[in-house]
């Protein structure tokens, strides 16, 4: 339908020429005028005159929505103005329309079209299909055992519905997926007949994913047979269950799974680029490696990750050999020395329907988050590995490090399985300098703890409850000392590094013990006026007997915590080096605050109207050289505390191994060089020395000359006081 406007010029009113307006004379008469001549009427238009007026029509095809608007398109195919005849579309063309053949369907005319006979091309449903031509479209029924999954033009795929079959020896593993395997069978061998009871795929989803949740959170995958099943069951699972799923992205998580499966249909096989993520990985790949050789008509790429698998048991943390002597030969520096893995990652799987992944056209990229950042340094490296099921251990064959920080790691890896980020361990090598220093201190420490069990042992004029604390820590010291430098590094004999790394446990442990005595009879001295001494049976049951309990407590439940690859040491694993760490962080923050409460009593002491000064300094000379001990025993253990847990810097390194080689020395000058009683002690015994080797004999009766100083009576300074 056309609609047209006219554009009145003027009415037929005489002019000076005796014509009207769009007449002009010619010839002794009026004679119309052609106003097309100079005029433009616009896009898709045209101009039409008339005896002395003109108006402006739109070309066929178009029209205008108002009486002043530009000429439009006119859409046929919406009007219906020009149906098309059966099996055939109408496409609107700029100022046109045309007629085509549906999908089906071949043009035998302008207006007319025929079915095409698919089922004549043989590769339309492939050799494992029944091809069944109907007017518009064809369908394949697929033979027995095949399935198109529901997608009746898809080519049929053979299903083996006896993998979702446990084993009868399968184990406590798929016992826990039996429910499910089950439901999966159902669904495998149903899916060729139409008229079965079937589940979605969405339902099949949220029914796997629940139960790798269970399996996962009581953790029963314990040995590489059972995570090898795990991950089978789960790669099978997402094979049948992928085509089922009618979206084209699904996304679910559950509490120990997240799982990203991207779906596609289509008559031509999918080009271009495909991205898949999860909580901590992201994966990227192409449909072309998706799709393979082979398109049945449809394809899908899925990846799920497993949040707490990289912790269900430490041998899942096992390199093959194979990687093992590759990473010997690129590292020579730690050729023979015991390296640790450990999965600084989400272990994830990575499936698609390309049922060739063996051996990828193009490598595939995946990007893991690291679960404990930390960068690459000369004692750690990144590897990135797959689940190798021949050899029940982890295995780089095939994937490799693209770039790696201290948070991320990209894999490219030329197949597809189960991966993820190893982190090796190497063994720091102690430096020259260090082992230095640690010699050194340990053979003055123990000169110096020698000379100290001497004064404690042998200086009457200190005898006392506090002199004989200071002879048996200084006696744990002088043995833990020389069993740390003769056994530290015992580590080729298990017995012998356990008997070592159970001893120096014993013997340090006694040592802040003892302290914690101290600290328990300086609060007596201040606080009691009488009957200020400690029994020494009460002394020896929390110095030695306390000690002795932890130690066995510790041993009987872990066995294994004695000793370690590198060191005769308490093992990290799990936390077994709180055993003593926490009765060291107990008895310091108790020796703390007694001296506080000390200090305290001290100075309302101090400035009562008339002290004993001579008392009181003296309590206060034991009570500062009580604090400083604490804090050199004690306080160097902080710098240790961080390097076994592995976060310690070089700083802190050297402050430990200087503090703690240096401990007998520091004692020594503490409690005998600050001493004035002992310093007396030592002139007279070098006097006597001096003496004997100027008479050229030893006399016991000098030995009570006026040289000799002073001594107390039976009872001791501290009971004095």
């Amino acid at each position: 339908m056309e609609l047209k406007w006219v554009l009145l010029l003027g009415l037929l009113l005489p002019s000076c020429s005796g014509c009207a307006i769009g007449f002009k004379f010619f010839k002794g008469k009026c004679v119309a005028v052609d106003e097309c001549e100079n005029i433009v009427c616009g896009n898709h238009s045209k101009c039409v005159n008339t005896d002395g007026r003109y108006y402006c029509t739109c070309n066929e095809g178009f029209g205008i929505s108002s009486l002043t608007g530009p000429c439009e398109d006119l859409d046929e195919c919406e009007e219906k103005e020009f149906p098309c005849s059966d099996h055939m579309e109408c496409v609107n063309s700029i100022g046109s329309y045309m007629c085509i053949c549906q999908l089906g369907y071949q043009q035998m005319s302008e207006a007319e079209c025929e079915d095409i006979n698919e089922c004549k091309d043989p590769e339309v449903c492939g050799t494992n299909a029944t091809c069944y031509n109907h007017p518009g479209g064809y369908s394949c029924k697929c033979h027995q055992g095949y399935s198109n999954y529901g997608n009746n033009q898809s080519k049929c795929i053979e299903m083996n519905c006896d993998q979702f079959k446990p084993e009868p020896d399968a184990g406590h593993t798929l016992d826990k997926l039996k429910n499910l395997m089950s439901l999966l069978k159902n669904s495998c061998e149903t899916l060729n007949d139409p008229q079965a009871e079937q589940f979605t795929g969405e339902m099949l989803l949220e029914n796997l994913f629940n139960s790798t949740d269970d399996l996962l959170s009581d953790g029963s995958i314990t040995s590489g047979e059972m995570l090898s099943q795990f991950l089978n069951a789960v790669e099978n699972s997402i094979r049948l269950i992928g085509p089922q799923l009618r979206e084209p992205v699904t996304r679910i998580e559950t509490h120990n799974t997240v799982a990203e499966v991207a779906v596609t249909r289509s008559q031509t096989p999918p080009t271009g680029s495909v991205t898949l993520s999860t909580d901590s990985t992201l994966f990227n790949t192409s449909w072309e490696t998706v799709v393979g050789k082979s398109y049945p008509g449809f394809a899908f790429v899925a990846l799920v990750s497993y949040k707490d698998l990289n912790s269900s048991s430490d041998q899942f943390h096992k390199i093959s050999r194979t990687s093992q002597e590759q990473e010997s030969r690129e590292r020579s520096d730690v050729k023979g020395k015991n390296v640790t893995y450990q999965l600084n990652s989400n272990v994830v799987t990575a499936v698609v329907s390309n049922p060739e992944t063996k051996q990828l056209s193009e490598p595939v990229m995946l990007i893991f988050t690291h679960t404990e950042e930390r960068a690459e340094s000369g004692c750690v490296a990144y590897s990135c590995v797959f689940w190798n099921e021949a050899e029940g251990a982890w295995s780089g064959r095939g994937c490799e490090r693209a770039w790696s920080n201290g948070t991320h790691t990209g894999c490219s890896c030329s197949h597809l399985s189960s991966f993820a980020v190893l982190m090796a361990l190497y063994p720091i090598q102690d430096s020259f300098e260090l082992v230095l220093i640690t010699r050194v201190g340990l053979g003055l420490s123990l000169v110096c703890l020698f000379l100290c069990i001497l004064t404690f042992r042998f200086c009457r004029s200190i005898q006392g409850t506090r002199n004989s604390i200071h002879l048996h820590l200084s006696v744990c010291l002088f043995i833990a000392d020389l069993v740390f430098l003769c056994g530290i590094s015992s580590t080729h004999n298990r017995v012998a590094c356990s008997i070592v790394a159970g001893l120096l446990h014993y013997l340090f442990l006694s040592a802040f013990c003892w302290m914690l005595l101290e600290g328990v009879q300086l609060y007596r001295m201040v606080v009691l006026v009488f009957d200020t001494t400690i029994k020494h049976l009460y002394m020896y049951v929390v110095g030695y007997g306390v000690p002795l309990v932890i130690v066995i407590i510790s041993a009987i439940s872990y066995p294994r915590g004695y000793g370690t690859d590198r060191h005769c040491w308490l093992s990290l694993d799990g936390y077994f080096l709180l055993s003593f760490f926490i009765p060291v962080c107990i008895i310091v923050i108790l020796n703390c605050f007694v001296f506080i409460i000390t200090v305290w009593k001290l100075a309302k002491k101090m400035s009562s109207l008339n002290p004993d000064l001579s008392k009181l300094k003296q309590i206060r000379s034991f009570t500062v050289t009580s604090v400083a001990q604490l804090c050199v025993l004690g306080g160097t253990w902080i710098f240790g505390f961080f390097l076994f847990q592995d976060k310690g810097t070089e700083v802190m390194l050297y402050l430990f191994i200087i503090f703690n080689s240096f401990q007998g020395v520091f004692i020594f000058i503490m409690h005998c060089l600050m001493s004035k009683l002992a310093m007396t002690e030592y002139y007279y015994w070098f006097g006597q020395m001096c003496l004997q080797k100027k008479n050229g004999e030893y006399s016991t009766s000098q030995s009570s000359s006026s040289q000799k100083p002073l001594r107390s009576d039976n009872s001791t300074g501290e009971s004095q006081i």
